[in-house]
């Protein structure tokens, strides 16, 4: 079969970042800098470490600078994020959601051969079954450090009942080739709520509920070295229980409208930039982003270097610029927006590139080498 080659144009690094085609995501590093130590920060008192969640980011050059700054490893949601993670020098990771499927595991051990820090979550006797009959058919030599996912309030994946926890990890204990070393609990039912108080105390009930299963385990003799839990509109009231040893926030990293409007404090790091390709008549600007290139998942991107103006998508490809007091929009073709992501996770696994520079020179052009890995 004949390979495609994929053809682009970029600039070149030390160009200005207004040199960048687009629609392209651009990042600010002085941003990026802050808002990790301002994330960490909150922490440095605590014996609690920082796992972040790479699904936001999607890229091991991110994911080495958050541990070179204090990070204690990685989180990612997906097996094939966990191997481009790997090849490319990250090796303590978490894959945070359950490895179900035997077309999954020989992928996964081919992994856990290199890379046996890597650890997993399951919730069920099925997936504990499939990983250890699996460690078995491969001939894996050291035993897979496994943790319990829990519910705490999502109600998602997870066990919520706390003695089925602890039948669970004794089932897991029965099994040599699995290692328990703790459960995740992630309650991110809450991280989105707008209201502090209210984030606050469904965040409270959500670790109230995990230290009973917690208690519960230690109750009947099980050790639980890790318990892992908490995102970006949480992490530094979860640290505030004993029983917590480590938090994934992810999306601090860069930002977008929908952690802003839940009162995150930290910087907006990453935008897309687009260009006016039309203006059809005064009340309405076209732009070259449309749902290829912006998710509308949490709500509408918002226009960040002009006022007064919103983004509502115009198909695929395009997206429709009007003046939130129904007057003129003062853009004309060729004219270039800045927008704010509502959601970068999902926005972010549109593009190809990050473009990210300081004080508007670019300093590196990176792939998002996670972009489309969801398997």
């Amino acid at each position: 079969m004949t390979q495609i080659q994929m053809l682009y144009s970029k600039p070149e690094v030390g160009d200005s970042i207004d040199t960048v085609d687009t629609p392209a995501l651009i990042i600010d590093l002085d941003i990026v800098d802050r808002n990790i130590e301002a994330m960490f920060a909150n922490f440095k008192d605590k014996s609690v470490t920082i796992r972040p969640h790479l699904k936001t980011a999607k890229s091991p050059v991110f994911a080495k600078k958050l541990i070179e700054m204090g990070a204690t490893g990685i989180c990612v949601a997906k097996l094939a994020e966990a191997e481009v993670m790997a090849q490319n020098g990250v090796g303590d990771i978490l894959i945070t959601t359950e490895i179900i499927g035997k077309a999954k595991m020989e992928k996964l051990f081919d992994l856990l051969r290199d890379h046996p820090a890597i650890r997993l979550v399951v919730d069920s006797k099925a997936g504990v079954e499939l990983l250890a009959s699996s460690a078995k058919a491969f001939q894996h030599k050291e035993a897979i450090m496994v943790l319990i996912e829990t519910n705490v309030g999502q109600n998602r994946a997870g066990i919520e009942n706390p003695k089925d926890v602890v039948e669970l990890a004794n089932y897991i204990k029965t099994h040599s080739a699995l290692t328990f070393i703790g459960v995740q609990g992630y309650e991110g039912h809450v991280q989105l709520l707008r209201d502090e108080s209210e984030r606050k105390n469904k965040s409270k009930e959500s670790m109230e509920r995990l230290g009973r299963i917690v208690s519960e385990l230690k109750s009947a003799g099980i050790e639980v070295p890790v318990v892992t839990t908490g995102g970006t509109g949480t992490s530094p009231w979860c640290a505030e229980n004993n029983f917590v040893t480590e938090v994934q926030p992810g999306s601090f990293i860069f930002m977008d409208t929908a952690y802003r409007n839940a009162g995150q404090k930290f910087e907006q790091a990453l935008h897309l930039v687009a260009t006016v390709i039309s203006k059809p008549d005064a009340k309405r600007a076209v732009i070259d982003s449309g749902y290829k290139s912006l998710s509308t998942d949490s709500g509408a991107p918002e226009v960040a270097n002009l006022a007064g103006l919103t983004y509502e998508p115009g198909g695929d490809e395009h997206g429709i610029l009007k003046s939130s007091s129904g007057g003129d929009v003062a853009l004309q073709i060729g004219d270039r927006v800045t927008i704010t992501p509502s959601h970068i996770d999902t926005t972010i696994n549109l593009h190809d590139f990050y473009y990210c520079h300081r004080n508007g020179k670019i300093e590196a052009i990176l792939p998002i080498a996670n972009r489309g890995k969801v398997q």
